[in-house]
């Protein structure tokens, strides 16, 4: 049987503040010809459909699109629903929409009941395991506490029941989302410790033969039959150097795996680009990136003026500015009482601007400011002095 594992589409987010819209569209065009061109056999989505409980009016029309369109295609998908989904609005018309070969899995009761899929070597149960709040799913699962571990385990020892009730042979998948011991994060994922630890090892996903992860943004293999497929788009900087892919899984009549990395579209390649200023506007070396979303850390020991729109002249696509002095003064800072004792208001705006501006002096113009400031300041103080009480 051959399968195709997503997850983490995040549909309606943006990458610092650029719309993904169209980059959305264009990887549902297409994952929808991947299905027919390569004859998939089911669709895995392993988790965060959308990117908020809530989401946008263009997010649900994408979603509703690609759903009449893999239904047109007669081909069987599995949702689950992830951390950021709202479990109860994805899973709205779950009942109707399976009648379309849909089936949207987001009550953890049902985590023992699956889609029964068959191929020529005989049945496979594809268990949708959604996202499992701990402090929301204890006592349902019969547990008086546990976190992250304790919930998905009750969850699998549900699975493992059911299938060793049904005919010999029958192969088992499982689309769950959660944070397996082992992988590696982004700094695009939600943090999803609260309730407990929030890792889970990844001997819980014992007695299945293909377990199809998501929540984590880059591809990873945990072993042949323990994979993240990651999200089709990078979310975050820090997922520049990351192949973005499908899984394409074949699953053999023993049970056994093999997998392909099928890549997705990039909209925008991500650089990110760490130096002094003009440094960096006149390295051709860099000429590569000037059509790449780009971060740039600034190493200028003082702040130049001006240095986004700088930037921009040469990368029109810099989304992200940080800035690293390369020269730190040295020893444990003073406090701020410490630093102040002794001295007059106007040292203390001037060390002020040395502050915001490392390695910067303030100029003759700033200094003339801040003494008129500090002047007027002082001459309405003096007013108010003399006004009678």
């Amino acid at each position: 049987m051959r399968l195709l594992h997503t997850s983490d589409w995040h549909l309606g987010r943006s990458f610092h503040r650029e719309s993904l819209h169209d980059a959305q569209r264009t990887f549902l065009d297409h994952l929808v010809a991947v299905v027919r061109e390569r004859r998939v056999d089911a669709v895995l989505v392993a988790g965060d459909v959308y990117d908020r409980a809530l989401p946008s009016l263009e997010a649900v029309g994408l979603f509703d699109e690609v759903l009449h369109r893999l239904a047109a295609l007669g081909v069987p998908t599995v949702f689950i629903s992830g951390n950021h989904d709202s479990a109860r609005r994805l899973g709205v018309g779950a009942g109707l929409i399976r009648q379309a070969g849909i089936h949207l899995r987001t009550d953890p009761d049902t985590c023992a009941e699956p889609v029964l899929l068959a191929d020529g070597h005989g049945p496979v149960a594809v268990y949708g395991l959604p996202y499992l709040e701990p402090l929301l799913v204890r006592e349902r699962f019969g547990l008086a506490r546990g976190g992250h571990a304790a919930v998905l385990g009750a969850a699998m020892e549900r699975v493992r029941a059911d299938l060793a009730a049904r005919p010999p042979g029958t192969r088992a998948v499982v689309l769950a989302h959660a944070f397996v011991t082992g992988g590696a994060p982004s700094d695009s994922e939600r943090d999803i410790a609260v309730g407990g630890v929030a890792s889970v090892p990844a001997a819980l996903f014992e007695g299945v033969h293909y377990a199809a992860l998501g929540h984590l943004h880059g591809a990873q293999t945990l072993a042949p039959h323990l994979r993240y497929s990651g999200s089709p788009l990078a979310y975050s900087f820090s997922e520049a150097r990351q192949r973005k892919t499908m899984w394409l899984v074949e699953l053999a009549a023993d049970g056994s795996v093999a997998a392909e990395r099928v890549d997705c579209p990039v909209p925008r390649p991500l650089a990110c680009l760490r130096g002094r200023l003009e440094e960096l506007l006149a390295d051709p070396e860099l000429a590569e990136h000037e059509g790449s979303w780009v971060q740039v850390t600034l190493t200028d020991p003082g702040r130049p003026a001006e240095p986004m729109e700088r930037l921009r002249r040469r990368f029109p696509h810099t989304l992200q500015l940080l800035f690293e002095p390369a020269e730190q003064p040295a020893g444990p800072p003073a406090s701020y009482a410490a630093r102040v004792r002794g001295r007059t208001d106007l040292e203390v705006a001037e060390n002020f601007v040395r502050h915001v501006r490392p390695g910067t002096e303030p100029d003759a113009g700033e200094l003339g400011w801040l003494r008129e400031g500090f002047e007027q300041v002082r001459t309405d103080e003096d007013r108010r002095q003399e006004l009678p009480r």
